[in-house]
């Protein structure tokens, strides 16, 4: 009997079919994107915007210190799945998680309007604490829409991917070199607020496709959890605000949450008395390590290499005030043009390698990701050694090749390790372990905010020369770093695919 048959028979799966997916893929990766707008849309302003309208009197350090803001955020973005998809498994079902997560995420976006830094932070905190209940929990009903097995499953989660990265692409024309340049930065983040309140919306729209898939268990249908749930979110926004304001604290706390994930995962399997559970358990940890080394090289682009492009980077349209004021977050841009550009190929290139057994394992897949972005520094590295300006400036060109190399290497591992979270996890913890796996990115986020605060915290003007020196000088040993873990994880491959026991 085929996969498409199974998923028809099942009654938790929704009916219907759209361009060869169930219809609720294409709501679902519709609604993501523009949460995805609104995150990557106030992302290619943040760090600058806080540098410049916080920390401006700080001189040199003005970005060092927006860097660890920026780290400190993005950390805690993901850290906050591990609860939302508790929450979700356990509590208010998907469909519930994510809307009340939206809502949040709407408001705090509004809040960051307000010009003081305590309330930016607090408008920071609320969209954190809303992220925990949208960002894991979507991600999971798309792993639910197919049945166990179904061949189909990874191109779906590919094409929620290309849903993802179309807002991504989108986002940074309209925010920063658009409306940041002509109206000011923080008019980026009211157009943000716009994309989250759309996706609250075309989520309403979704519900009839989803059918049953999300919904709240038996017995938990009432809305008073609801409102319950909302009401802890505002207190964990509280936590956040402290946290945003204690780097180092939250550096320890990441640690000890995720110890104490791998310990839960580690006991789940020995509970089970499966022993091929508790082995996938082991292999996905493993695969988490490579996530979070990835994701923390990956994650310059957001921070130190923001600020690369504005302070050394020719521009690639337009004079250099306007290139400063909001025109360097194109390149915000370049990352999801080339995923909408290279995905489908590599949705392609995966099925046609696997038919001459050819295809590469999940962790050789993972290794090729951390080469590629290790690469991409190498190419910085050398522009910076080769093609300087007489001002200073570096050809745009090398920083897109750059994102070029961190682009292919993000669709070797990222939707990948989507699909494989759904395929290792037993079926009653895909919200945790789909929570765990966006854990790691989060502490991958903290280690990027300290490596770009090292990168970025150089000087300005006469000081140019020592400034873009630290910046090679940090991106060579992230070359090094990404090239270590990619070979090393190619020659451990093996070990993790028998770990994995027939999961590809």
């Amino acid at each position: 009997m085929s996969s498409q048959t199974d998923t028809a028979n099942r009654p938790d799966i929704p009916p219907g079919e759209f361009l060869g997916h169930p219809k609720a893929l294409w709501q679902l990766s519709n609604i993501e994107m523009w949460e995805r707008f609104s995150y990557y849309g106030m992302r290619a302003l943040l760090a600058v915007y806080v540098a410049t309208t916080f920390f401006g009197h700080l001189g040199d350090q003005a970005n060092a210190q927006a860097s660890l803001v920026y780290g400190g955020y993005t950390a805690l973005v993901y850290a906050t799945g591990i609860i939302g998809g508790y929450i979700a498994d356990h509590v208010l079902g998907y469909q519930r998680s994510i809307l009340l997560g939206a809502i949040i995420m709407a408001a705090g976006l509004f809040v960051l309007l307000i010009e003081d830094l305590t309330w930016f932070l607090v408008g920071l905190s609320l969209i954190v604490a809303g992220n925990g209940l949208f960002k894991p929990n979507i991600s999971t009903m798309i792993g639910k829409l197919y049945a166990p097995g179904d061949v189909r499953r990874d191109s779906g989660f590919t094409v929620f991917y290309m849903g993802i990265n179309l807002g991504a692409f989108i986002a940074p024309f309209i925010t920063a070199s658009w409306i940041g340049v002509q109206f000011g930065m923080k008019w980026g983040f009211f157009a943000a607020a716009i994309g989250m309140i759309l996706s609250t919306l075309f989520l309403e729209v979704a519900k009839k496709s989803l059918g049953h898939v999300g919904l709240p268990a038996k017995g938990k249908e009432g809305w008073g959890m609801f409102f319950l749930v909302g009401i802890g979110a505002l207190v964990m926004a509280i936590g956040v605000f402290f946290l945003l304001s204690e780097s180092e604290i939250l550096g320890w706390l990441l640690g000890a949450i995720m110890i104490g994930l791998i310990a839960y995962f580690i006991i789940s399997g020995i509970k089970s008395g499966d022993k091929v559970q508790l082995q996938r358990y082991i292999a996905m940890i493993i695969l988490f390590v490579a996530n979070a080394c990835f994701w923390a090289l990956f994650e310059q682009a957001g921070s130190s290499m923001n600020f690369f492009a504005r302070e050394f980077v020719t521009p690639m349209f337009g004079g250099m005030e306007a290139w400063q004021a909001g025109g360097f977050g194109i390149f915000q841009s370049l990352n999801p043009l080339y995923i909408l550009l290279f995905a489908p190929v590599f949705a392609a290139i995966w099925p046609w390698l696997d038919k001459r057994n050819m295809n590469p394992s999940i962790p050789r897949k993972f290794a090729l990701g951390l080469i590629q972005v290790a690469l991409g520094f190498y190419i910085l590295v050398f522009a910076i050694a080769n093609f300087q300006n007489a001002a200073g400036l570096v050809p745009w060109i090398f920083l897109a090749l750059c994102y070029l190399l961190h682009t292919t290497g993000e669709l070797c591992l990222s939707p990948i390790g989507l699909s494989m979270v759904t395929k290792l996890a037993a079926e009653k913890e895909t919200g945790m372990a789909m929570g765990g796996w966006f854990l790691s990115i989060a502490m991958a986020q903290y280690m990027a905010g300290l490596i770009a605060a090292i990168a970025s915290g150089g000087g300005h003007g006469p000081e140019a020369g020592a400034a873009i020196g630290q910046y090679s000088d940090t991106y060579m040993m992230l070359f090094w770093v990404g090239l270590a873990f990619g070979i090393a994880y190619l020659v451990v491959a093996p070990l993790i695919n028998k770990l994995m026991h027939g999961v590809k």
